[in-house]
C-alpha cells in the first residue's frame, strides 16, 4: 500500500512539474497595418500606457485604442520629424516624450514642444531611445547621451570627451534603479552610477568582431543595438546582431541559435519581466522561460496567414505548432507588454499578441507527449540543433 502511495505521489507530482514547465503562448494576433489605419507600414517602436498604445513609425505618431487606430500625429501637426524611434510615456503625468531623426518631441496635452540641436543643448538631433526617470529625460543620440532637467531646463551631454564612450552613437536607454544603462553600436554597453557620477563600460572580452571564442565570457559583442532591465530579477539584457547577453551583477549569460532557441542571432531589442526574455531578431520574436531554460518562437508560416510557434525543451528537442493568425512580420523591431498581451513593432506593422487560455491547452493537448517527438495534424516535434 506504501509503495502504491508513493508511486502515486511522484506520478502527481511529476506531471505537476511538467504542467509548470510548459511555457504560455501567444495564441492569437491581430495585425494594424496602412490598411487600417496605420500611417506607415515600417513600426520601429511600442510603448502601452494602460489602455493605450502608442506605436512610432516611419511616418509619424499613431495612438491604438479600443482596438483602432485613433489618432495620427505627424510634422504637420507639431511633432518635430517623421521618424519615430523611440517613445517614453511620464508615468506621473501622462505626457510623452518622443524620439525621432530630427529631435525631441514632448507632447502634452495635445500640443508638441520640440526640442533640437539649435534650439536645446541636445547632442544631435538624430534619437533613438529615449527614457524618464523623475523630472529627468534621457535620450540616446548618434553623438552620445543628452539629460534634461525638466524642473530647471539644464541639459547635460556625455559623449567620448567626458565620459568612455568607445564610440558615441548610442541606441538604447534602460533606467535601472540609481543607474542607467546605455546600449552603443560600436561601443558595447555603458553602465552610469546617477548618485555617484561614474561610468562603468562592459565590451567585448575576445575583441572578436567575427566569432565569439568563449560563451560566458563577457558582453557577446561591441555591437550592442538596444538594452532592457528587469527590476523583478536585477538583470540587464543586452542585444547585439551577434546573440543575446543577461548580466546578473556577477555573471554572464550569453545566447546564440547554435545553443538556445533562439530565432537568429541578429536581435534589434530585448524586454524582460519576471521569468521572461523576449528577443526582437530579424527572423522572429523569440521568448525565453529564464527559469526553466524553455524557449518559444513565432514567426509567420509559409501558408499565408498563419502562424508558427516553435517550442525548444531545455533537451534542446523541439516542438512546432500552427496559429491561424500569426504576427504581421518576421521582422521584429520592438516591443511591450499589456498585461499578458504584447505589443509587437514589426516592419509592416503593428501587431497584438493575446494570450487564450483556453486555445494554449488545447494546442498542448494536440501534442501526444512535447518531450518524445509525437506528431499529429496540429503539431510536431523535430529534434534540436
Amino acid at each position: 500500500m506504501k509503495r502504491l502511495l508513493l508511486s502515486t505521489v511522484c506520478l502527481l507530482a511529476a506531471s505537476s512539474l511538467s504542467l509548470a514547465q510548459k511555457p504560455h503562448l501567444i495564441t492569437h494576433w491581430e495585425n494594424f497595418t496602412t490598411g487600417n489605419g496605420m500611417p506607415d507600414p515600417k513600426v520601429f517602436c511600442v510603448a502601452v500606457d494602460g489602455n493605450r498604445v502608442w506605436a512610432g513609425t516611419e511616418d509619424g505618431l499613431a495612438l491604438v485604442e479600443n482596438g483602432k487606430v485613433q489618432r495620427v500625429y505627424k510634422t504637420e501637426d507639431g511633432l518635430v520629424q517623421r521618424a519615430v524611434m523611440g517613445i517614453a510615456v511620464d508615468k506621473k503625468t501622462g505626457d510623452l516624450w518622443i524620439a525621432t531623426f530630427g529631435g525631441v518631441s514632448h507632447f502634452s496635452g495635445g500640443q508638441f514642444q520640440n526640442f533640437t540641436n539649435l534650439t536645446s543643448g541636445l547632442l544631435n538631433d538624430v534619437c533613438y531611445g529615449i527614457a524618464v526617470v523623475d523630472q529627468y529625460v534621457w535620450v540616446a543620440t548618434t553623438a552620445g547621451v543628452s539629460r534634461l532637467n525638466t524642473y530647471t531646463g539644464e541639459w547635460t551631454n556625455w559623449s567620448e570627451k567626458n565620459a568612455p564612450f568607445h564610440e558615441p552613437w548610442s541606441y538604447g536607454i534602460a533606467p535601472a534603479g540609481n543607474k542607467m544603462y546605455f546600449a552603443i553600436w560600436g561601443g558595447g554597453l555603458l553602465e552610469y552610477d546617477v548618485a555617484g557620477n561614474y561610468w562603468k563600460p562592459y565590451t567585448d572580452p575576445d575583441e572578436e568582431m567575427e566569432i565569439v571564442l568563449f560563451r560566458n565570457q563577457g558582453l557577446l559583442h561591441i555591437i550592442v543595438s538596444n538594452v532592457a532591465y528587469n527590476p523583478d530579477t536585477k538583470m540587464v539584457w543586452a542585444s547585439t546582431y551577434f546573440g543575446l547577453s543577461g548580466y546578473d551583477g556577477r555573471n554572464w549569460h550569453n545566447y546564440l541559435t547554435k545553443d538556445s532557441g533562439l530565432a537568429s542571432d541578429f536581435i534589434n531589442a530585448p524586454k524582460s519581466r519576471g521569468n521572461e526574455v523576449w528577443a526582437c531578431t530579424d527572423k522572429g520574436l523569440s521568448y525565453l522561460d529564464y527559469k526553466t531554460n524553455t524557449w518559444v518562437s513565432y514567426r509567420p508560416a509559409k501558408q499565408a496567414g498563419h502562424g508558427e510557434i516553435e517550442i525548444t525543451w531545455p533537451d534542446t528537442k523541439k516542438t512546432k505548432l500552427e496559429t491561424s493568425t500569426t504576427l504581421a512580420h518576421n521582422y521584429i523591431l520592438n516591443m511591450d507588454f499589456q498585461g499578458e498581451d504584447i505589443w509587437v513593432a514589426t516592419a509592416q506593422g503593428l501587431s497584438h499578441g493575446i494570450r487564450e487560455p483556453q486555445k494554449e491547452t488545447q494546442l498542448y493537448a494536440s501534442i501526444r507527449n512535447p518531450r518524445s517527438g509525437g506528431e499529429n495534424a496540429h503539431a510536431h516535434s523535430q529534434k534540436g540543433r
